[in-house]
């Protein structure tokens, strides 16, 4: 291993003057000690020495390792070195020398210091070793640019630091695993580590520098940590990392870092479990995953104890593990002697029901349970299941006010009054317990957040951007931990599907492994409504048979109208409503209880009457209508909605006014609710007979798409370019896209991209609409 450092401009920068001169004069009686830690290349210089000398015949003397020879070697050296001129090389390491090698040492009144190569150095090694040159950073950094250490690391020889670890001195191995561990700047902690006073320490300080393993700044170097970890005895670093968390506890100082050494030992035992719990309790503000697994590995370590099983569940459940969290708030249910642990154990389930879509059996988890928050999150679980009676009497009893406590019930009193009347107040009730949460943090697993039930409320209300507002500051605050980051995400792209932004929409898209119920309907039909957007058909069929089966895992609730109402129209589109009627029903049961608040059934109506229009079931989208009529005295939302709803109508029966249809389009744009008013305009461009109302609304439907629409300076077939009218051209006529491909001299492919950009620019929503649109342009732009 050491020939790399023979190669030509490998030379060690501190040696090379030494070689030079013996180079030029080998006879000169050379009296010189050669210091370094080590790993720096000593036993490498002496080697390149003696070959010099042997090839000019001159006889010398030369030791390695003089700092472990005794006094009386260090004497004959110095007999030696006083009676003859025959060169003297002494190596040693920087500390650990005796009495008689400094006094050796000072008589010869030369010195070599070899320190660390630097980067140029290690890019030249990294070469001759056959690897990457562009590491030599990577490698420098890892190593702290110690020959011996680089040269391990390029050649992979790290076994052998097995053998160096085992002939440390007890105490600087002790020391190095505790560097390790993050303990190598705790001084009290060490001294009790090592048996010593404070004063004691620096031996074993200068002791571990000289091994070469630590850098600059006494830091144990990334390629040292790792061979104290993977190389050092597991017993020994076992010991002395279970002896530096019992040192720790003792004294009640934090013990995280040292904990996380531990895990993956097998260590085992009182101390290691109280270090694992104790750890646990460290972590859980910023790292819930972290803190469940310490949970687990205290219980694996033997500890016990109704605290240790109440804070594995929460961690896991604020991890988004629920269910570990249900067997564990389950098992607490079943416990006879504990009634603090019963009751978390009611909240730990309560709290997976609702992720789950159980609201019902999670409500009365809940009331069972009493502890803080537990009243109002069973009063909003009453709600949503159309219990508004249950749901204020649950609420009639005060808990005590804690932040967390008041930020609950605050969401409850909220959520309640959003079935009264028009619901007015309970956006802004909802976006001040959330900041309230913010403020209180969560002790709990949350089965919802006031975020999430304010964005719900924001896109029942035509608030998208209070909605995506309080969603994002859910997110950065990570609030409710990963248990309600999935959450939020999906809500945010529901808030981005609705605005018309289906790019966005499409990035909070997840797969169904990991999710909830709860999630995956949301999940699910966000995925539909997108393909809808997109005129997507076979992503349509695709996407419906995992929304259905999303819905029918859980019951039809108030906080689910919207994915249900996706449903609904998705469910006309594929012939499928029958499949739906049951949900819809339950549904209009639970609205019906809560007395049809307008707040939450004005949207799922107005899906229903798209469904209806699907299926040309006028006299249920006058229902629709009706209803609709009846919520428009609450705002201007349903009042848009209901304008809306009628200018539907009057589209589909053909007698209509352009004017009245980009006015309730407009209001629908206004709201955020950018591609309902396009579909609006556009569906109702395909069906005048007016040319000059064609373009028109054709013109508006063009700048209602997206969130923030533009002037469009060019309108109807003047916004097209001569290639695209060429391509529409034979469409029209009926030819496919390879077909119009082959008299174009393009690839089928081609002209599909130009459909798309033709659709984009009339404001089509899909293929048919489209080609309707066409076939009433073309002809008269050729007449």
């Amino acid at each position: 291993m050491n020939a790399l450092l023979d190669k030509p401009g490998i030379i060690h920068p501190g040696a090379r003057p030494l070689l030079d001169e013996v180079t030029a004069a080998p006879e000169l009686p050379v009296r010189i000690t050669v210091v370094a830690p080590g790993g720096h290349g000593k036993t490498h210089l002496l080697g390149l020495l003696g070959r010099h000398y042997a090839g000019a015949g001159v006889e010398a003397l030369l030791v390695d390792d003089a700092d472990q020879l005794g006094d009386d070697e260090i004497a004959k050296i110095r007999t030696r070195a006083e009676e003859t001129t025959t060169p003297v090389v002494l190596a040693c390491r920087t500390t650990a020398r005796t009495k008689a090698l400094r006094a050796l040492a000072d008589s010869f009144g030369r010195s070599v210091s070899l320190g660390a190569f630097g980067v140029d150095d290690v890019r030249r090694l990294v070469e001759y070793a056959g690897g990457d040159a562009a590491t030599a950073e990577a490698v420098h950094a890892r190593t702290g640019g110690v020959p011996g250490l680089v040269l391990r690391a390029v050649t992979g020889r790290l076994a052998d630091f097995r053998g160096e670890l085992e002939q440390l001195d007890d105490d600087v191995h002790r020391y190095l695993i505790a560097a390790e561990a993050g303990a190598g700047r705790n001084l009290d902690l060490l001294a009790a580590l090592l048996n010593r006073d404070r004063e004691g320490l620096p031996e074993v300080f200068d002791n571990a520098r000289a091994t070469g393993l630590l850098g600059e700044d006494d830091v144990l170097l990334p390629i040292a940590a790792e061979a104290v970890r993977a190389w050092g005895s597991p017993g020994r670093r076992l010991t002395v990392l279970q002896r530096l968390v019992e040192l720790q506890l003792r004294d009640g100082l934090p013990v995280l870092e040292l904990a996380r050494s531990l895990l993956g030992t097998g260590s085992s035992g009182a101390s290691a479990a109280a270090a694992f719990e104790a750890a646990a309790r460290e972590a859980m503000p910023d790292d819930t995953k972290l803190a469940a697994r310490f949970y687990e590995a205290a219980s694996e370590a033997g500890g016990r104890g109704a605290a240790l099983t109440v804070g594995w569940a929460h961690a896991a459940a604020l991890a988004g593990d629920l269910d570990t969290a249900l067997r564990l708030g389950d098992g607490m249910l079943g416990s006879t002697s504990d009634t603090d642990a019963r009751a978390a154990g009611a909240e730990v389930a309560a709290t997976v029901l609702a992720h789950r879509g159980e609201l019902a059996h999670s409500a009365e988890l809940y009331q069972w349970s009493g502890r803080a928050g537990s009243k109002a999150f069973a009063a909003i679980a009453l709600l949503g299941t159309g219990k508004l009676e249950a749901a204020r009497g649950v609420l009639e009893t005060p808990e005590v006010p804690t932040l967390f406590a008041n930020a609950a019930s605050r969401t409850a009193r909220a959520i309640t009054g959003s079935v009264s009347g028009c619901g007015a107040e309970t956006l802004s009730a909802l976006l001040g317990a959330a900041s309230m949460l913010e403020s209180a943090g969560a002790p709990a697993p949350l089965p919802d957040s006031p975020a999430a039930l304010a964005a719900l409320v924001g896109l029942h209300s035509g608030e998208l951007a209070l909605a995506e507002s309080v969603l994002s500051r859910a997110v950065t605050g990570r609030i409710g931990g990963d248990l309600l980051a999935k959450r939020h995400r999906l809500l945010l792209g529901w808030v981005a599907m609705t605005a018309g932004d289906l790019k966005t929409a499409a990035e909070a898209l997840m797969p169904p492994d990991g999710l909830e119920a709860r999630d995956e309907l949301f999940a699910a039909t966000l995925q539909l409504g997108l393909a809808r957007r997109s005129s997507d058909l076979p992503g349509l069929q695709r996407s419906w048979d995992r929304a259905y089966q999303a819905s029918m895992r859980q019951q039809p609730d108030l906080y689910s109208l919207l994915p249900l109402g996706e449903l609904a129209i998705a469910a006309a589109r594929g012939g499928a409503s029958a499949k739906l009627a049951g949900q819809l029903e339950r549904a209009h049961t639970v609205l019906d209880a809560l007395g049809n608040p307008p707040l939450w059934t004005a949207t799922l109506r107005w899906h229903e009457l798209h469904a209806a229009i699907t299926v040309e079931d006028h006299s249920s989208a006058g229902d629709h209508l009706a209803a609709l009529n009846d919520f428009a005295p609450c705002g201007r939302y349903p009042a848009a909605l209901a304008a809306a709803a009628t200018s539907w109508l009057a589209v589909l029966t053909g007698t209509f006014d352009p004017e009245a249809i980009t006015a309730a389009a407009s209001e629908l744009h206004e709201l955020g609710l950018c591609w309902d008013a396009s579909r609006l305009a556009g569906q109702a461009a395909i069906r005048t007979s007016d040319r000059k109302a064609m373009v028109q609304l054709l013109e508006a439907a063009r700048q209602f798409q997206g969130r923030a629409p533009e002037p469009v300076a060019a309108t109807g077939l003047s916004a097209l370019s001569e290639r695209e009218l060429e391509v529409a051209r034979l469409v029209v006529d009926g030819l496919t896209y390879k077909q119009a491909g082959g008299k174009l001299f393009i690839s089928g492919k081609t002209v599909e991209h130009h459909m798309a950009r033709i659709r984009g620019k009339l404001g089509a929503g899909d293929r048919r609409e489209l080609l309707a649109m066409l076939r009433e342009l073309l002809p008269a732009s050729e007449g």
